[in-house]
């Protein structure tokens, strides 16, 4: 494993559309990695292949459950609402809020090419929207609310 450099928000790998992974090779074993490692030593609580300039469909997120691997991921389905602070770690420094829902259900991939579903509320919906955002070259910046939204 490997800590890679994470991309700033002016860096225009960010705003590219990632490619789907079409088969999961020793590369592919080995960036879930490195992803893991460069997002826990910048505390943060997701990292998308973007973010360490690999134009893949591949996330990683860890909220405190423990670590979860997508490989093209593909959001199902989005409930209710949601208003918070969120930050990114290719945005350091910054925050703020974004409007996500409060429920989602995703289906991807897990590095065996095992097809699962997850399903996330809270910290975990806004976990999966973000990252699933990086692969189509959206940060949360874009998504920001004006202030006078956010009283």
């Amino acid at each position: 494993m490997a800590k890679r450099q994470i991309r700033l928000s002016t860096d225009e790998v960010l705003r590219k559309i990632c490619k789907p992974v079409k088969e999961i090779t020793k590369n592919t074993l080995t960036l879930l990695d490195d992803m893991a490692e460069t997002m826990y030593a910048a505390n943060g609580v997701g990292l998308a292949a973007p973010q360490v300039g690999v134009l893949k469909r591949v996330v990683v997120i860890d909220i405190g459950d423990g670590l979860l691997e997508l490989i093209n991921p593909v959001m199902l389905e989005k409930k209710g609402s949601q208003i918070d602070y969120e930050g990114c770690l290719s945005v350091p420094g910054q925050s703020a809020k974004v409007d996500r829902p409060a429920y989602v259900k995703v289906e991807a991939f897990d590095r065996d090419g095992n097809q699962f579903i997850v399903e996330g509320e809270d910290l975990m919906a806004v976990a999966l929207c973000h990252e699933l955002d990086h692969l189509d070259g959206i940060l949360y910046i874009d998504k920001a609310l004006p202030n006078d939204e956010t009283e």
